[in-house]
């Protein structure tokens, strides 16, 4: 089992939903934490509550998307808290539409944050792991990134990339002692998950619209357990994981109950 006392967990996205949750997870089993996210005055909110809570918290304030910002970003934070023991990369965007309606830009970015995000913070921080022969890395990918979704013609694509990154970097990682994981949660109650709301399309509202989001604490206990026994993939309830196991040979059901919630809010 991977040791959390005394280690230094590095997230991005830290500062709300499953990264600020983790964050107070990982801090109550003795970790120091540093947070990474654009807001500053949210990552300021963020450390507060981590600190009345008793956590030993740093942080930092920079677009994941900025490989070179980001890179420098967790130089400091290594300079400051010692070598980085725990990456969690939950920085990321979702950003839901019709495919003819969506501009490129939107799909540009989902790639820039979700996937090359992740990819630049692993980047970083992987040489040190290997060199030291230790280390974790957990990267959120979403249920998303196992069967596409209406709607979700951007994010799906950028959250498939990082499961397949993780996939091919754990087989590479653990001879040299580096742990590897993937979370796929599904719908989560955080402030991300409510502006993802705004733009859903009717249909992909009716799609999982009948599904209730799981608590940030919920992936966060599921992410920390991944952790200390060392598990890859991780999946923080029970139907996600039934439709990771059953995925391929589910597939044409799942189109046909998709198309059935596609034709009730569009009959055509």
């Amino acid at each position: 089992m991977t040791r959390l006392f005394g280690a230094h967990a590095v997230i991005t996205g830290g500062s709300s939903g499953i990264g600020l949750a983790t964050a107070h997870a990982l801090a109550a089993r003795g970790a120091s934490v540093s947070l990474v996210a654009r807001d500053p005055e949210r990552l300021a909110a963020a450390a507060a509550e981590l600190t009345a809570a008793g956590a030993t918290v740093r942080t930092a304030s920079v677009d994941v998307a900025d490989g070179d910002a980001l890179r420098t970003a967790l130089d400091e934070l290594v300079g400051a808290a010692g070598p980085c023991d725990v990456l969690i990369t939950s920085a990321g965007q979702a950003r839901p539409g019709h495919f003819l309606q969506l501009d490129d830009d939107v799909f540009r970015r989902m790639v820039e944050v979700d996937y090359f995000g992740t990819l630049y913070a692993i980047r970083a921080v992987a040489p040190a792991m290997v060199e030291r022969h230790r280390g974790s890395i957990v990267a959120i990918s979403s249920a998303a990134g196992l069967v596409g979704i209406y709607g979700y013609t951007a994010y799906a694509p950028a959250k498939f990339a990082v499961r397949g990154l993780c996939e091919a970097l754990r087989d590479e990682l653990r001879p040299a002692g580096v742990h590897v994981a993937c979370v796929f949660p599904p719908d989560v109650d955080t402030p991300q998950l409510a502006e993802e709301n705004r733009w859903k399309p009717a249909e992909t509202a009716a799609i999982s619209g009948t599904i209730r989001p799981l608590p940030a604490s919920q992936v966060a206990d599921a992410i920390v357990r991944a952790i200390e026994r060392e598990r890859f993939a991780v999946y923080p309830d029970r139907p996600t994981a039934v439709l990771a196991a059953l995925a391929p040979l589910a597939a044409p059901l799942v189109r046909r109950l998709i198309d059935r919630k596609v034709r009730s809010v569009n009959p055509r």
